[in-house]
């Protein structure tokens, strides 16, 4: 049974996603690249590395955070980033020149690698461009967007799966990807570019990823979920009024129902070590709370209200949201920052020692990932204080 925290205080709330945000713009270099990862700890050493598919989802969080917080500022650091994301990174793929993927280059990630696109990098790369189209539609244009869909589409198999990445030295696409596992990012890009073009297929792509997942049967463990299903099902939710469902909203709710079972059972509450408790790693690690934290907040938009399963749902992300608070480096030269995890691990294994040397470690996707879970929750405050 699940642990009635403290109350959360908005306004600390509001405080860490002004400092998270901080901490990105602060670390956004001139040509566009962010700061990737840095380790607190002085004494490990780091090897460079870069993630374009990290790079795009800290545009997404910086676009919906000058939604939230508007500034010239904010729009700035938007547009360069989204700039070296557009430049670097996308391209067509070999003989068309009207659908573009984004590329994960060998020499930007530093790895040995081959030269490749992959749906998850689409996924992000919509939504990031999307976010920026609301805040200046002439930075980005519609027939950019879709080109950004059509790969996704082009990338959907006959029995309605996926294709994970497309490589061009392999001769294209690579790697069919399991219903269960497919990106749900490329899903809610769909969605939402349906909201701004209303070209059927970007819908009608959407729909049938989501129905193959939803139908191919009940979840059996953490391993068969992920937390963007749930935005994807809220989103397509949200349609309800202006277009007709291809598929039964009992479907998508008994679905989101049972992955938010799963997820409850697995949220930590450990009185001997209280700064795991609230998270859903046994670990102590950072990202996945934030990211099922803002996975179980969309799931409330759709959910039932006033049921046992969304009580516990409030009650969880209460406890989620103060993990993540009490994670954040509140000041000094890393002010902002969210490390990889709480705190070190009690043992003198080889693993834990590695793991230990990580724990201190600062990625920009840890901080963006709470940043949108903090930012979720406080526009979802009035509804979870009635609750």
């Amino acid at each position: 049974m699940l642990k009635v925290e403290t109350t959360v205080q908005i306004d600390v709330v509001q405080g860490a996603i002004d400092q998270a945000a901080g901490y990105l713009i602060n670390n956004l270099q001139k040509n566009g690249m962010f700061r990737y990862r840095i380790n607190t700890n002085s004494g490990v050493k780091l090897r460079p590395k870069y993630n374009i598919l990290h790079h795009a989802g800290c545009v997404y969080a910086l676009s919906l955070y000058n939604q939230y917080c508007p500034s010239e500022n904010v729009r700035r650091a938007v547009k360069t980033s989204a700039n070296y994301l557009s430049k670097e990174a996308v391209q067509p793929i070999p003989g068309s020149q009207t659908t573009l993927a984004v590329w994960a280059r060998p020499e930007m990630h530093n790895t040995t690698r081959p030269l490749q696109a992959g749906l998850d990098g689409a996924g992000t790369g919509l939504l990031a461009f999307l976010s920026l189209h609301t805040i200046q539609k002439e930075v980005v244009s519609i027939e950019y967007l879709q080109a950004l869909g059509r790969f996704i589409v082009y990338m959907q198999q006959g029995d309605k799966s996926f294709y994970a990445r497309y490589i061009p030295l392999f001769g294209g696409k690579k790697r069919p990807q399991s219903l269960k596992h497919y990106p749900m990012e490329a899903t809610l890009g769909l969605l939402m570019l349906h909201e701004k073009d209303r070209y059927s297929i970007w819908l009608e792509t959407a729909c049938v990823a989501l129905e193959s997942l939803v139908r191919h049967g009940k979840p059996a463990s953490m391993a068969d979920i992920n937390p963007w299903t749930l935005l994807a099902i809220s989103k397509l939710l949200s349609f309800n009024s202006k277009v007709g469902m291809p598929m039964p909203k009992e479907l998508l709710v008994a679905y989101a129902t049972r992955v938010c079972e799963l997820l409850l059972r697995q949220q930590i509450d450990t009185p001997r070590q209280p700064h795991y408790s609230g998270g859903f790693s046994k670990d102590g690690v950072t990202l996945p709370t934030a990211a099922w934290i803002e996975g179980l907040l969309a799931a409330l938009t759709f959910l039932p209200v006033n049921t046992r399963l969304t009580k516990q749902i409030h009650c969880a992300v209460r406890r989620g949201i103060n993990f993540l608070l009490q994670a954040q480096i509140r000041d000094g030269e890393w002010a902002g920052a969210i490390p990889r995890a709480v705190g070190p691990l009690r043992s003198r294994r080889a693993a834990a020692i590695a793991f230990n040397q990580r724990a201190t470690e600062v990625r920009i996707d840890y901080v963006q990932y709470a940043m949108r879970a903090w930012m979720k929750y406080v526009s979802l405050a009035p509804v979870l204080s009635m609750s």
